[in-house]
């Protein structure tokens, strides 16, 4: 809805709500500002959604929110400093069909199941929900009794068919593996094997430690990292020297205890170009507090600090209020002393020079490259870049990064992603089977406990071109580039499951009037790719089955039609619907409610 529609409801909120309740104010608008009694103001906008405030519903629907809550609410947003409240027009409620406004009528509330009845004359449309988290319900609504499974919404049209139910949804669900590809470099002996993925040897170039650029600039004390890079780069460098004649009483013979404080999210320490401590933050606190031992040499020694900001926490909306980077202390300490360089002169470089070169880029060609069978492993800092050839097949592709630490990986040019594969989940907190009912937490659901939680990354066929292709990656921690493979995700089976207390499909349903030859749940299969049909029903089953896709096993009540009727109605389709009815199944047990669970192949 337009802006401008909105307007007019807003006053015609307050008129209905306040009128009399305030002097007459004259209020214009001189195409600059808006002009109350003569005197421009600067109005302050809040919002108030009018359908989460408690109607009063002995008065007339027009007037039915004002008495009830928005007095205190609009008093409520005067108090907190508002001049002009605005509201969504919640249209589907006032007409969910064209030109048949509905008139909000009724909410009614008990332990466990919530309904909301919208009607008018000749139009009527219901929801009825089930809170309760571990049980099913039956309940009579409107002379009808309907059955509501736990934490799940259904939905009436017609105040009478349910035409959804939100806990038993008709969907299709896949199974499928990931599947190596085997690969061989280009200048491989062996002929005999057929590479199914052909790759060239791995250039690299390295990432030098500290401030190569000339835009560097220097400030005393710790800057902010988020707001000194301004989203240029995940990366700053912080950089800073120290001179030691070896009696300092922060010493402990040519060791001293080195102790920063970070925001996060990622810290990589370095004395005189070597690789000293490295620290990072966690999904629960980015906080960094480094302690390290640290070996120093007579005359200057350079400390650098690379901080990285990778997103670990959700900060919502205020990512840039919380900052990250090296806040401080940094401080060296031993036995006699301490010496805090944490209002020293620091410079900074934002960024990589790698960046700056634009290594990841393989149509810009940089003197950077070394082309060397000897090239360096597990080292942090280093550029790595392979040539390769594209999958054959329109599978959909991924890279597995098991064996590298953490980067970034670019494929022909375009970034598919920052890897960090030896960034482990926690050890607990993992179950064995999952239930979302119930209201939402993180904590539901948990998988791969110990395990990294991301190792393999899509590669879109839209990147990829026929022949050669260049992949490009930074690698901070240090790994092997050698380990990573390529992958294709092939779907193995597509399964359905339906049963007798499912609601029929909701394109189905056209209007009470024509609702009486409706036919009954059906479950439905579509092969997942163009050009695809269902070559084989895997497994049928009609009664009490269960087990999931891949893995399901026939009840002590079976139809023995089962199999013979879904492979009738989908094979060599690409598409199939099969209703759930005694006619096709016929009845394997009275009085039980029958489910259809169908697991098959597409090529």
């Amino acid at each position: 809805m337009a802006a401008g529609t909105a307007t007019p409801l807003l006053l015609l909120l307050s008129v209905l709500c306040f009128v009399g309740a305030s002097r007459a104010a004259n209020v214009t608008y001189d195409h600059r500002a808006v002009v109350i009694d003569g005197v421009r103001r600067v109005v302050v906008s809040g919002s108030i959604h009018y359908p989460r405030s408690t109607p009063d519903l002995t008065l007339p629907w027009r007037r039915r929110w004002c008495l009830q809550m928005w007095p205190g609410l609009i008093q409520k947003a005067k108090d907190g400093g508002l001049d002009v409240i605005e509201t969504y027009v919640f249209w589907d409620i006032h007409e969910p069909v064209r030109g048949q406004a509905l008139y909000y009528n009724e909410i009614f509330v008990l332990s466990w199941l919530q309904a909301t009845v919208y009607q008018a004359p000749s139009v009527c449309a219901a929801f009825l929900a089930n809170i309760d988290a571990q049980s099913d319900k039956t309940v009579k609504f409107n002379g009808n009794m309907y059955k509501l499974p736990a934490w799940s919404v259904s939905i009436l049209p017609d105040c009478k068919n349910v035409v959804l139910n939100t806990a038993q949804i008709n969907s299709q669900v896949t199974t499928s593996e990931m599947r190596s590809l085997r690969s061989s470099t280009q200048d491989s002996d062996d002929s005999s094997i057929t590479p199914e993925l052909a790759t060239a040897g791995w250039s690299y170039a390295i990432e030098p430690v500290g401030i190569t650029k000339e835009n560097a600039l220097t400030r005393p004390g710790l800057m902010e990292q988020i707001n000194t890079t301004a989203d240029a780069s995940d990366f700053l460098w912080y950089s800073t020297s120290i001179i030691v004649k070896g009696d300092e009483p922060y010493l402990n013979g040519s060791q001293s205890n080195l102790l920063i404080n970070s925001l996060g999210h990622v810290l990589q320490v370095y004395i005189n170009g070597k690789l000293a401590g490295s620290a990072k933050g966690s999904a629960s606190s980015s906080l960094i507090s480094l302690q390290t031992p640290v070996t120093l040499v007579p005359g200057k020694n350079k400390l650098d600090l690379l901080s990285t900001t990778v997103g670990l926490a959700n900060y919502g909306a205020f990512f840039d209020l919380v900052g990250a980077g090296v806040t401080g202390p940094v401080k060296l300490s031993g036995p006699n002393g301490a010496l805090d360089l944490s209002s020293t002169d620091w410079t900074y470089q934002i960024g990589l020079r790698g960046e700056d070169l634009h290594l990841y880029n393989p149509s810009e060609v940089s003197p950077e490259w070394v082309s060397d069978k000897a090239y360096p492993t597990n080292q942090p800092l280093i550029w790595y870049k392979t040539k390769f050839t594209a999958p054959a097949g329109d599978d959909p592709v991924a890279i597995d990064f098991t064996g590298m630490g953490k980067g970034e990986a670019w494929v022909n040019g375009q970034s598919i992603g920052r890897y960090w594969p030896t960034n482990l989940a926690p050890q607990s907190g993992c179950v064995n089977s999952c239930n979302y009912r119930g209201s939402y937490s993180s904590n539901k659901c948990l998988k791969k406990c110990g395990q990294p939680s991301q190792t393999l990354y899509h590669v879109p066929r839209s990147f990829l071109q026929p022949g050669s292709n260049d992949l490009v990656l930074f690698e901070q921690f240090g790994g092997d580039p050698r380990l990573i493979s390529f992958t294709t995700r092939q779907t193995n089976s597509i399964c359905a499951h339906i049963s007798e207390m499912h609601p029929a499909q909701i394109d189905s349903w056209i209007t009470p009037q024509q609702n009486a030859q409706r036919p009954g749940p059906s479950l439905r299969l579509e092969c997942p790719r163009e050009g695809q049909v269902i070559s084989n029903i895997k497994f049928a089953s009609f009664g009490t089955p269960s087990g999931t896709c891949g893995n399901y096993n026939h009840g002590e009540c079976s139809s023995s039609q089962a199999l013979a009727v879904v492979q009738e109605a989908c094979v060599g389709m690409s598409n199939c619907s099969v209703s759930l009815s005694s006619k096709n199944f016929g009845n394997p047990c009275s009085g039980v409610t029958k489910s259809l669970v169908v697991e098959a192949a597409c090529s």
